[in-house]
């Protein structure tokens, strides 16, 4: 999962300030974009994951526990990101959340 957004969250909020957004830092401004590129580019990566169980219709080898467990933290974290108005943390969860349902579903079904 991605972790890094607290700290995207945690700046905007020091000393109960918000610092200005887009940030005059040019380094701020790049992570503030770059974690867009991530939090779609995350979740893709686990195509071939999904490519693997419902094309070649083999989920032998994936555990449903473990992506279950992925896909509780995944609802959470989207709740968090919903709660506090975090684009990127919502953007990003919600491509989580719909592929692990998938990954899920389809481990049950052909596991």
């Amino acid at each position: 999962m991605l972790n890094g957004y607290h700290h995207f969250h945690m700046r905007k909020r020091i000393h109960l300030k918000h610092e200005p957004y887009p940030h005059p830092n040019k380094w701020k401004r790049l992570i503030d974009k770059v974690i867009y590129v991530v939090g779609i580019g995350a979740p893709l990566m686990t195509i071939p994951q999904l490519t693997k169980i419902w094309v070649e219709k083999n989920a032998a080898g994936v555990s449903v526990i473990s992506w279950a467990s992925y896909l509780i933290a995944a609802i959470v974290w989207l709740i968090y990101g919903i709660v506090h108005k975090e684009k990127p943390i919502i953007i990003a969860y919600s491509l989580w959340i719909i592929f692990e349902v998938l990954i899920v579903v389809g481990t049950l079904v052909y596991g």
